[in-house]
C-alpha cells in the first residue's frame, strides 16, 4: 500500500512538473506585442474601415444623385421625342396622301411663284458669278504675264542696244497693260463679293424663311386633315376629346403657318428691292470697267473705280481662293 501511494505521488508530482515546463515555454513561443505596434495595426484597420465605407457611400450617393437628375431631365426629352415623332409621323403621312391625291393641300398660287422665281433667279446668278470667278482667274494670269513680259523686254533693251528703243516700247506698253489689269481685277474683285453676299447670303435667308414657312405648311395641312376626320367621326365622350385636342393643335399650327407666310410675305419684297439696287450697281461697273479697260481708257477706268469707291488692289498680290471672294 505505501508503495503505491508513493508511485501515485510521484506521477502527481511528474504531471504537475511537465505543466509548469509547458507555461514556461508557451510565453517564449508568442512573439509579444508592442503598444505602439498595436496601434498602427488599429489604426491601419480604421483606415481600411473609413475607405471601404466612404467609397460604399460614394457609391450610394452617386447613383441617387444622377438618377434625380434624369428623373427630372427624363419627362421634357420622352415629351419632345414624342411630339417630335407624331409630327414626323402626320407630315410624312401627309405628303403620301398629297402626293397620291387622297388628301387636299392650302395653295398660295402667287406667294408660290414668287418663290419659285427667287429659286431661279438664286440658280442664274450662280451660274455668273461662276462665269465671273473664272473670268478673273484667267485674267490674273494674263497680267502677272504681262508684268513678266515687262521685265524680260527691259532686261533685253539693256542688252541690245542696236533694238533697246523697239524694247523700251513694248517694256513700257505691257507695264500700262497690267497696270490697267490691276485696275480691272479690283473692280471684278469687287462684282464677284457683292454678288456672292447678294446669292449666297440675302437670298439664302430668305429661302430658309420660305423652307420654315413650306415645313409649316405641310404640319398644318396635317392637323386640318385631322380634324376634319374627326369632325366626321360619330359623336362620343372619346372622340369629344380628341376633337378637342385636335381642335388645339389645328389652331396652334395654323398660328404658325400664317405667320411665317406674313414673314415670307415681307421678306420676299423687300429683298426684291435689295436685288434691284445691288444688282443695277454690280452690272453697271461690270460694263463701265471692261469697257474702259479694253478701249485703252485709262482715265475712264480709274474714274470708274471712284465713282463706286472700290480700293485698287496692291500689285503682284495674289488671286483670292473662292472662300474669300
Amino acid at each position: 500500500m505505501k508503495k503505491m501511494e508513493e508511485n501515485s505521488r510521484s506521477k502527481m508530482r511528474d504531471s504537475t512538473t511537465i505543466h509548469e515546463n509547458s507555461s514556461s515555454i508557451l510565453p517564449e513561443s508568442t512573439p509579444s506585442r508592442s503598444p505602439r505596434s498595436t496601434e498602427m495595426t488599429a489604426s491601419i484597420s480604421l483606415g481600411n474601415l473609413s475607405g471601404k465605407t466612404s467609397k460604399a457611400s460614394s457609391s450610394l450617393i452617386s447613383p441617387q444623385n444622377g438618377d434625380s437628375q434624369w428623373h427630372k431631365n427624363s419627362p421634357s426629352k420622352i415629351v419632345s421625342i414624342k411630339n417630335w415623332s407624331i409630327s414626323t409621323y402626320k407630315c410624312t403621312k401627309q405628303l403620301m396622301y398629297e402626293k397620291f391625291g387622297k388628301s387636299s393641300r392650302t395653295m398660295d398660287t402667287e406667294l408660290e411663284n414668287q418663290i419659285e422665281g427667287l429659286r431661279d433667279t438664286q440658280k442664274k446668278y450662280a451660274n455668273i458669278l461662276r462665269l465671273v470667278r473664272t473670268m478673273t482667274s484667267h485674267f490674273y494670269h494674263v497680267v502677272q504675264t504681262q508684268h513678266l513680259m515687262g521685265e524680260a523686254f527691259s532686261d533685253l533693251a539693256q542688252k541690245s542696244p542696236e533694238l533697246q528703243e523697239e524694247f523700251l516700247y513694248n517694256s513700257e506698253t505691257q507695264r500700262n497693260l497690267m497696270k490697267n489689269g490691276e485696275v480691272l481685277l479690283s473692280a471684278l474683285h469687287f462684282f464677284i463679293s457683292s454678288v456672292n453676299t447678294l446669292c449666297n447670303k440675302t437670298i439664302e435667308d430668305t429661302l430658309l424663311t420660305v423652307r420654315q414657312y413650306e415645313t409649316a405648311r405641310i404640319e398644318y395641312d396635317a392637323y386640318r386633315t385631322d380634324l376634319e376626320l374627326l369632325v366626321q367621326a360619330s359623336s362620343s365622350e372619346t372622340n369629344s376629346e380628341r376633337l378637342e385636342k385636335a381642335q388645339t393643335n389645328f389652331e396652334r399650327h395654323k398660328m404658325d403657318f400664317e405667320k411665317l407666310r406674313a414673314d415670307v410675305v415681307v421678306k420676299l419684297k423687300f429683298l426684291d428691292e435689295n436685288r434691284v439696287k445691288v444688282m443695277h450697281k454690280q452690272l453697271l461697273l461690270f460694263h463701265n470697267a471692261i469697257s474702259a479697260y479694253f478701249s485703252g481708257n485709262q482715265q475712264a477706268l480709274e474714274a470708274t473705280l471712284k465713282q463706286f469707291n472700290v480700293k485698287v488692289r496692291p500689285p503682284n498680290s495674289a488671286l483670292p481662293s473662292w472662300l474669300e471672294q
